[in-house]
């Protein structure tokens, strides 16, 4: 009776949304830090090379770390142990930056927040994957998505916020997103005692869904699907190496980097709610805007007019919201539920080597030639249209993003 009492008072939609706002505090958190981490490095001495070098290893953990996590969360199913665990090393991980200007341990405080996003993202988005089956794979996402990018908005505003008021220190900066972090573990905490099994959100297949794979096989869509994502991020630079343009080339004044970044988490929610929405009703058609973005991102991100370089940064952050949203909501199309656990750490392990590579390469051709880093991303990204539109488009499930009943 205990269960069914909870399954009246928590609908799917309601998991979403509130697992939604525990991703809008915890980024807070670590989109506040992550908005300002390439100036902060900066000042520290790092190059854009090591910026890049740094941002780009820090996503790559995150990513790859869930090659572990991924197959981990699907062998004991221990997805709420998983989820706390991460989530609190990322609200330690994430003020201890103000309490060091050592460029090595800031550096090391910066991978090891991202670890913690290793750790929990698997078991995460095999929950939402759960509850989204009810909503609309696309939707479902989505609005957890917005809401995880309106964090993303209001961390970077705090920074920028008590960075102005302290003359640019990043010290009591960084120690103020302590208040959310705490936040942030109350809530998850209340959440797990509210829904301690999102499985019940999907009982059974869904209509359209992919067959399942044999033992120990994932689809072979979701390979070709895979290398399409690692094309499209292998030339997607970091905010760290954008940041570091804004900042060094005076494009924009410093304290109004993280502002340039709230900017473009705004968008990152607009781009996630339009894109799902588009998904549930068109399907893998709509991620053919991620190459052609990211092939217009450093045209105008590296641009020394500050109304141009804004407008790259946002189309920055309109491709991050494809990703984050569709392009994950996409992976519970095609792979049956006992093995998405990991499917999702493969995917995020092939994500994240691609940003290791994305962060390098950018900001290695962006200490070369600016014109290298066009040229070079734009024939990567005609590479990647050219694979979604002959390998993955014909090999996609039927109903993607379908709603249940």
């Amino acid at each position: 009776m205990k269960t069914t009492a909870l399954t009246i008072r928590w609908t799917p939609w309601r998991f979403v949304t509130a697992f939604g706002v525990v991703s809008l505090l915890s980024d807070v958190v670590y989109e506040g830090a992550r908005s300002v981490i390439g100036p902060y490095l900066a000042t520290l001495g790092a190059s854009a090379t090591l910026v890049g070098l740094v941002t780009g290893a820090g996503e790559a953990f995150a990513l790859t770390g869930r090659l572990a996590t991924g197959p981990l969360a699907d062998r004991t199913r221990a997805y709420w142990p998983l989820v706390l665990v991460g989530y609190a090393v990322t609200i330690v991980a994430v003020p201890a930056l103000g309490l060091t200007t050592a460029l090595w341990l800031a550096a090391a405080l910066f991978i090891a927040e991202r670890a913690g996003k290793a750790i929990r993202g698997p078991a995460r988005d095999v929950m939402l994957s759960h509850a989204a089956a009810a909503v609309g794979r696309g939707k479902g996402f989505a609005v957890h998505e917005a809401l995880d990018q309106a964090g993303g908005v209001a961390g970077p505003l705090l920074v920028a916020a008590v960075l102005a008021a302290t003359g640019y220190n990043y010290r009591p900066a960084f120690l103020a997103l302590a208040v959310p972090a705490v936040a942030t573990m109350l809530l998850l905490l209340w959440l797990r005692a509210g829904v301690p099994d999102p499985r019940r959100f999907e009982p059974g297949p869904r209509p359209g869904a992919a067959p399942a794979a044999p033992a120990g096989r994932l689809p072979r869509v979701f390979w070709t699907y895979l290398a399409f994502t690692v094309l499209t991020t292998a030339g997607y630079a970091t905010f760290g190496v954008l940041s570091f343009h804004l900042a060094t080339r005076h494009v924009v004044p410093a304290a109004v980097v993280p502002v340039v970044y709230a900017g473009a988490m705004a968008i990152d929610a607009v781009a996630a709610l339009a894109s799902g929405w588009l998904y549930d009703r068109a399907g893998f058609r709509v991620l053919a805007a991620v190459p052609v973005l990211t092939t217009l991102i450093p045209l105008a991100a590296f641009t020394t007019t500050s109304a141009v370089a804004v407008a790259g940064v946002l189309a920055w952050g309109a491709v991050l919201g494809i990703q984050e949203s569709t392009m994950r909501a996409a992976i519970a199309d095609i792979v049956p539920a006992a093995r998405r656990g990991t499917a999702y750490g493969i995917f995020a392990a092939g994500l994240g080597g691609a940003t290791l590579v994305g962060g390098l390469l950018t900001g290695a051709l962006y200490d070369y030639s600016i014109t290298a880093v066009i040229l070079t991303v734009a024939g990567i990204q005609a590479f990647a249209l050219a694979l979604l539109l002959v390998k993955v488009l014909p090999a996609r499930p039927s109903n993607p993003g379908q709603r249940v009943g």
